[in-house]
């Protein structure tokens, strides 16, 4: 039991067979194959031989050999070439101005500074898409029927299939969240699923996050500038749009408020201007036409809900809170909080208010809890996943324990609650003191770690000064949960490590992003979700009311 053959042997079991998402054959391009594109001399010596450059052994996602872009690339790779290095540089330049005037900022080290956007794009095919927004769905309903159970009738622990201790040792396990069940019963609202590509190019889920996931306004805003400051890169490529997403967030949370009432009144619940993703909260609440409160603007009486306006107080019913569980509410969690609401758990349990995302989520982002997603997806669907997991070893386990610790310098240890790419240690990396200090936080808290097979993340050419170079990424898709479907925003935050030979993308670390682009192939429709059909019926119906159907604006 206590062999690499034997660790080798256990771990075999579990990986499933290798999906095909990131296979070429299963990304078309949307232009038919006959159209030849003409690669210039230029975008040859500005970005051809990043391939070349790329030593990581990683996935290259735009190139399959040097100076050979991929099919779905090979349009805007020869559109590379009307751009000379400097034109890119000085673009650049003018989307990190675009993003300083609209305050798109995040802060790093203490400074708030521009979100760093790369000027090229990340582009995913219509086939591969629909393929990762199943594998995403699904995982949000098996998450959502986890949380259901182990805040309820703990059917998993009682078929023996997972330890209670397992869920109840979480530093997220909260036992408020007992007996506060949604009216339409959703925990997770919103998800950000992390995905990685790996070294043969399918796609693995890297963490799970459904607690307060962030990043949806700069898959926004990247967009936005985009558009502005490359409108020609869109000039061949049909590309899903992003902006849907409020109107789909705002639905979701629509739909969650309490049965009995008509109309409810919906409120993002921010910690202030001092919170780093503060930019977001602002957004999305004068996106969705909402109010931004903080915990002062709010008050509990009776277990009810008020809002502090200047006409007096109004009821709330539904709270986005982007505040974490600890500090939302002073009477349950940190007595000494100012930030929270005091009263609001029990708000929430009376059935007056829905708090989203719910409370006691955090267990679900647990990264022991990971483990056991393909373990859910079966045993409460009775599906297979449709997306495998980055190969991890529960340390737990005195056998498995005991091979990752003689050869801790071939793996990736984790803190199960680390967040931002804190507290990770890469073995491959890491100095024999560091390595040290980590075998002895493990074996004095194994179920605080846990351990992954070093992914080499894909790779994609990045602007750095006046050159491209390979920089490794990674994919935050968002995903939102309204009660009747799991709807995954056709796009998502492509994170950078901006640093040279960079494994952690994380925007804490200093990363940045790229614009994801989701193509839009006629013969692989992205499924068209409730929300916006509502919404072509209602235009539909006032245009028709109207007597102005077919006429244009006057």
């Amino acid at each position: 039991m206590g062999t690499a053959n034997s660790l080798e042997h256990r771990v075999a079991r579990k990986i499933l067979k290798p999906r095909n998402f990131g296979v070429d054959v299963a990304t078309p391009s949307i232009h038919p194959p006959a159209i030849s594109v003409a690669v210039s001399m230029a975008s040859v010596t500005l970005v051809g031989m990043v391939f070349d450059d790329d030593s990581s052994g990683a996935w290259n996602e735009m190139f399959s050999a040097p100076g050979k872009p991929r099919p779905i690339y090979e349009r805007l790779f020869a559109e590379l070439g009307r751009y000379q290095p400097a034109e890119l540089r000085q673009r650049s330049e003018q989307l990190s101005h675009t993003f300083s005037e609209r305050g798109v900022t995040f802060a790093h080290s203490g400074e708030e500074r521009p979100f760093p956007l790369d000027v090229l794009p990340r582009l995913i095919g219509a086939l591969e898409w629909d393929g990762l927004s199943r594998g995403i769905a699904q995982r949000v309903h098996a998450l959502e029927a986890f949380l259901a159970d182990i805040y309820g009738e703990g059917r998993i622990f009682a078929e023996g299939l997972m330890a209670r201790s397992v869920v109840t040792s979480s530093p997220h396990f909260c036992r408020a969240a007992f007996a506060v069940d949604p009216p339409n019963g959703v925990r997770i609202c919103v998800a950000g699923i992390d995905l990685v590509r790996d070294e043969v190019g399918n796609f693995r889920v890297l963490e799970d996050n459904v607690r307060i996931p962030s990043g949806v306004s700069y898959v926004i805003e990247n967009r936005r500038a985009m558009t502005q400051t490359f409108a020609s890169f869109f000039a061949d490529h049909r590309v899903h749009p992003v902006d849907s997403y409020p109107a789909h967030l705002y639905a979701a949370l629509r739909a969650a408020a309490p049965p009995s009432v008509l109309d409810p009144v919906v409120v993002v619940l921010s910690p202030g201007v001092h919170n780093a993703a503060y930019f977001e909260h602002v957004l999305l609440a004068r996106m969705m036409g909402i109010e931004l409160v903080e915990g002062r603007d709010l008050l509990c009486r009776s277990n009810h809900v008020y809002m502090r306006t200047t006409n007096g107080e109004r009821s709330v019913h539904v709270i986005y809170r982007r505040v974490d569980d600890e500090y939302l509410d002073p009477l349950q969690f940190l007595p000494d909080s100012i930030i929270g609401v005091a009263g609001l758990v029990n708000c929430a349990r009376a059935g007056n208010v829905v708090i989203s995302n719910g409370i006691g989520n955090g267990v679900a982002d647990d990264k022991l809890v990971y483990t056991y997603v393909p373990l859910f997806i079966r045993f409460y669907l009775g599906e297979e996943p449709l997306l495998d997991n980055v190969e991890t070893f529960r340390l737990e386990d005195p056998d498995v324990r005991e091979e990752v610790l003689r050869s801790i310098g071939s793996y990736v240890v984790k803190p199960v609650d680390g967040s931002g790419g804190k507290g990770i240690v890469i073995g491959p990396r890491a100095d024999e003191a560091t390595l040290n200090k980590t075998r002895d936080a493990v074996i004095a808290s194994p179920r605080n770690w846990i351990a992954q097979r070093p992914v080499a993340l894909s790779t994609h050419p990045t602007l750095v000064e006046d050159q491209m170079r390979p920089r490794h990424i990674d994919l935050r898709p968002f995903a939102i949960n309204d009660g009747h479907e799991v709807w995954v925003l056709p796009g998502g935050l492509t994170r950078v490590a901006l640093g040279e030979g960079e494994l952690v993308v994380n925007s804490s670390k200093g990363g940045g992003s790229k614009d994801t682009w989701v193509l839009n192939d006629e013969s692989v429709p992205i499924r068209e979700s409730r929300v916006v059909a509502a919404q072509r019926y209602r235009s539909v119906a006032v245009r028709q009311s109207d007597g102005n159907v077919g006429r244009g604006d006057q």
